[in-house]
């Protein structure tokens, strides 16, 4: 740039010298012009190589200390996302630490529970044990004490035959007797006929004549009494025979109530019971039937409904809920229909129990459900099942003691009652209800006639039949077996889950709250939101017309829309 700007300067001064002066003036002012700004050029640029070598230097520092600033920065910015790293490494590690343990503590917290689940079992394995001891030291004395009777019995047996050989000999002796006495009859006969000149019938009527005269009052007298021994050697004999059953009876007493309570860890369980807006109470009393009652308790929530079956179920599905610890509604829907599945299968266990007990090893599967149902029925507060346990012993030892047919009498008196198993499910009484069953499962006609007896709805056909009536009898006139009141509330009760099943489109009804509510759950595929609140007006109103109850009766209608889809 510079060598440009000298050679037009030059140019310039050049063309200056050559029209002002001569060629050879100007020939020399240019040249001395040239040498003058070759100086000054000279100079120039030395001038501005040190400027040029200033800034250069400076520049160089410069950018040296932007390098090393840059470097610096890269170097700290790589040890920070080391450490970055590192830490994150470190927080990572740390949170799988927490997690092992907690999952630790979890399994920890799980075997404890099962080794407390395996000492409950171990306990009622025990118990079972001793329950089964005491029955097989029973079974031991009543063999002895049938051996005993056996023994007895043979004795009487030689007796009998030593009896009969005696009174043969009497027979064949009285028969001679008897023939000679004919003999001298007819002898004795002909002479009087000749004597009074009356025939043998003639004599014998007038002689029967002045005995029935003479003899009427006597006779009258011995009939009586013998009438009056004999009633009172019936009664003191009846007496005998029912003191003897219900003594060798020990009858479990049975109380039930009609709420229930769950024990909680702590006092917070209760907000996540209820869960946010009260979604998870209100789904769980809407799949169990049951009232969930949260007071100031502490660590105490209450289950209310009358059907006991309905009341195990929730605190066997309540409690499970409570140990896992992740309480809403999609894990109280599941909980509550594993523990469903699992009541039916102990319900089949327990009527198993009950058969094995009695040594009815002929009783058809298909009745061990219903039978193990019984033990969550109650009738007037006493419990079906142990009621039918009851007369079933009692009906067999007083058929052992007049000589009947035990295995009769104990089944008929096992299953007089089966059909409150059912009754409350469907429109008929519980006596044709159990006889249905009895035919369908294939009973004999004595334990249909029981069934229909013990009611009087039909005549016993059966002797044994007529034990199961009064074993029935004595076994519901137990001082403290039954209070009539509470069956009546449950009866009540009852009806109202009736009154509602009926009307078209109800899937289900619950009466909770002691009656005071009823909660009404229908299919939302046959009933709209506008059918829906017409619904709870006709409930209401057929509810007034036929149910008598001091207080008011809420209708809750639930009309509930499931969409599910999967992610694949």
């Amino acid at each position: 740039m510079f060598e440009v700007l000298f050679a037009l300067f030059t140019a310039a001064l050049g063309g200056a010298a050559g029209y002002l002066y001569s060629e050879k003036k100007a020939q020399k002012l240019v040249e001395r012009t040239r040498l003058e700004a070759e100086e000054e050029f000279q100079a120039f640029l030395e001038q501005e190589r040190q400027k040029w070598r200033i800034r250069f230097d400076e520049e160089l520092k410069r950018r040296e200390e932007d390098l090393r600033y840059k470097l610096e920065r890269e170097i700290e910015e790589k040890k920070r996302q080391e450490l970055d790293a590192l830490y994150r490494k470190l927080e990572e590690e740390r949170r799988n630490l927490e997690k092992l343990k907690l999952e630790l503590e979890l399994k920890r917290e799980e075997l404890q529970r099962k080794e407390e689940r395996i000492s409950e079992e171990e306990q009622k394995l025990k118990e079972r044990a001793e329950v089964l001891e005491r029955k097989w030291e029973n079974l031991e004395e009543r063999e002895e004490e049938l051996f005993k009777r056996y023994k007895e019995l043979q004795e009487l047996e030689k007796q009998l035959i030593a009896k009969e050989k005696e009174v043969q000999e009497l027979e064949n002796q009285i028969k001679e007797k008897l023939s000679e006495i004919e003999k001298l009859k007819e002898e004795q006969l002909k002479r009087l006929e000749e004597i009074s000149n009356m025939s043998y019938e003639e004599a014998k009527t007038e002689l029967f004549k002045i005995i029935e005269e003479k003899e009427r009052r006597e006779i009258a007298k011995l009939i009586k009494k013998m009438e009056e021994e004999a009633q009172e050697q019936a009664k003191w004999r009846a007496k005998e025979i029912l003191l003897t059953a219900i003594q060798r009876l020990a009858p479990e007493a049975s109380v039930n109530f009609m709420t229930t309570t769950v024990q909680l860890p702590s006092n917070e369980f209760k907000g996540r019971i209820i869960g946010r807006e009260g979604r998870n109470i209100r789904t769980f009393e809407q799949l169990t039937g049951v009232d969930v009652i949260i007071d100031d308790t502490p660590d105490v929530v209450t289950l209310s409904s009358f059907d006991p079956l309905r009341r195990e179920i929730a605190k066997e599905a309540l409690e499970r809920l409570i140990a896992d610890g992740r309480i809403h509604p999609a894990s109280i829907e599941k909980t509550v229909e594993e523990v469903k599945k699992e009541f039916d299968e102990r319900i089949k266990r327990l009527g198993e129990e009950v058969c094995q007990e009695f040594e009815l090893y002929d009783i058809n599967p298909g009745l061990h459900y219903y039978l193990g149902k019984l033990f969550y029925r109650t009738s007037y507060t006493q419990n079906v099942l142990n009621h039918s346990k009851e007369v079933a012993a009692i009906a067999g030892m007083l058929a052992a003691e007049l000589g009947l047919d035990v295995k009769k009498a104990v089944r008929a008196g096992l299953l007089h009652d089966i059909g409150k198993a059912v009754s409350h499910e469907v429109d008929e009484s519980h006596t044709k209800a159990g006889a249905e069953l009895a035919k369908r499962y294939g009973e004999p006609d004595y334990v249909i006639n029981a069934i229909f007896a013990h009611h009087e709805e039909e005549e016993p056909r059966y002797p044994e039949v007529v034990l199961v009536c009064i074993a029935d009898k004595i076994s519901a006139a137990r001082p403290g077996a039954r209070r009539e009141t509470l069956e009546k509330y449950i009866k009540r009760l009852e009806k109202i889950e009736e009154i509602v099943k009926s009307f078209k489109g109800v899937q289900n009804a619950y009466a909770i709250q002691a009656g005071r509510e009823v909660r009404v759950i229908v299919n939302p595929e046959e009933i709209s939101e506008e059918e829906a609140f017409m619904l709870s007006k006709e409930i209401a109103k057929r509810l007034e017309e036929e149910i008598d109850f001091p207080a008011q009766i809420k209708v809750t209608v639930i009309r509930e829309t499931r969409y599910v889809q999967y992610a694949r």
